[in-house]
């Protein structure tokens, strides 16, 4: 007898990509340019830690509501009314531990042994081992990387069986920084209420956008009952170990998660989410700030790989990422990072980490260094793509 479970035994192993590989080349001493990993390079800003710490010294040590703090949750609602509208009460709003608790919570909710999820490819695979956990299944639909990637409901609908039971959506989308269109999003809607799915709508980089307008699923007609969005204030706010997030639901589907939540945390950390209160409140010159910032580094990406020899590389629309065309190089993705990161010491992601329809492109983060740094990635990565 095994003392695993099998759905641990059975499951897929989850994978830090070039992470891993850099990980061990890195104890060697060499140096390495990270732009690989989704980490802000940012800081906090101060007002939020100095709220946080306030917390702590008003005595906030104990426990708290098991949906979270109310005042937190109140004015989450309220921001949602008036930059994504959205319409919904603090009672829809669970307030969970970062988008990877909050996905969790979700699919573990709603997805029931045999039950079909599809996940858009390409795909963040972090989503896949919680569905299997669940004792669903994964079903990919493939987007097509000549259409930029875009929402097609025949290439959906073409994965839709009598046991789908909800879509993933990541909006804006990791690892092709799309920033989905209102067209696009309503093709996905119709299909949704046409064959009776739920959708789960990761919008984890919603304040990460560089003129493009990010539209919540959910506010479009119809969606709201059927849709459980997820935000998180990691990505837009640098609180990526704070881990911090806010599931939205209808009233039912909240209550389920939170047979999942207070089973396995009883509630997110009481003091830090006046942390996340101080930047729902008061955060949007800090965010506008690293916003610039991260443009700044984009556009410094996308120019200087633009440049160099067999690589075509589109401005993301949103995300700190930007996914390059390199299918002119002739080479497998996975074996092109691999050798970029042995020969040049920068560390990008293979398109193929996303599923095949990521093949012949590589995934590099511009969020997770300082620009200096990033500078010096691309020296280092066009001297070694002119030597090929």
């Amino acid at each position: 007898m095994s003392l695993v479970a099998r759905r641990i035994r059975e499951g897929s192993k989850k994978s830090f990509g070039m992470f891993e590989k850099a990980m061990a080349l890195a104890a060697g001493g060499a140096d390495l340019i990270h732009l690989e990993v989704g980490r802000p390079s940012h800081d906090t800003p101060g007002h939020i830690v100095e709220a946080t710490v306030e917390a702590l010294r008003a005595g906030h040590h104990h426990y708290s509501d098991m949906r979270g703090l109310a005042e937190l949750r109140s004015a989450f609602a309220a921001k949602l009314a008036a930059e994504n509208a959205m319409d919904v009460t603090a009672e829809q709003v669970l307030v969970t531990n970062g988008l990877t608790h909050g996905s969790y919570a979700a699919i573990m909710a709603t997805v029931d042994p045999g039950d079909e999820v599809i996940l858009l490819e390409p795909y963040y695979p972090q989503h896949v081992g919680k569905i299997e956990l669940a004792g669903g299944k994964v079903v990919m639909a493939p987007l097509d990387a000549n259409a930029d990637f875009a929402i097609r409901a025949d290439l959906i609908e073409a994965a839709i069986t009598p046991a789908t039971k909800a879509i993933v959506l990541i909006n804006p989308c990791n690892p092709t920084g799309r920033v989905f269109t209102r067209a696009e999003l309503e093709a996905l809607a119709e299909l949704a209420i046409r064959h009776d799915l739920l959708v789960i709508s990761d919008e984890v980089y919603e304040a990460i956008t560089f003129g493009a307008k990010h539209i919540s699923i959910a506010s479009l007609p119809g969606m709201a009952e059927r849709t459980i969005t997820l935000f998180a204030y990691t990505k837009a706010f640098a609180m990526d170990g704070w881990r911090l997030g806010c599931a939205i639901a209808s009233p039912e589907l909240v209550a389920a998660m939170m047979k999942i939540t207070m089973n396995d945390v009883t509630h997110v950390n009481s003091f830090i989410q006046y942390g996340a209160l101080e930047a729902t409140l008061n955060g949007s010159a800090s965010l506008a700030e690293m916003v610039a910032e991260d443009r700044a580094k984009r556009d410094l990406v996308v120019r200087a790989l633009n440049q160099m020899p067999g690589v075509v590389c589109p401005e993301p629309e949103g995300t700190i990422y930007a996914f390059a065309d390199v299918r002119a190089i002739g080479m497998p993705s996975q074996v092109l990072a691999e050798r970029i990161l042995e020969e040049a010491h920068v560390v990008v992601e293979a398109g193929s980490f996303y599923g095949p329809a990521g093949e012949g492109f590589l995934r590099v983060c511009f969020g997770s260094e300082s620009r200096e740094r990033i500078e010096e990635a691309m020296v280092r990565l066009g001297t070694f793509l002119g030597r090929l």
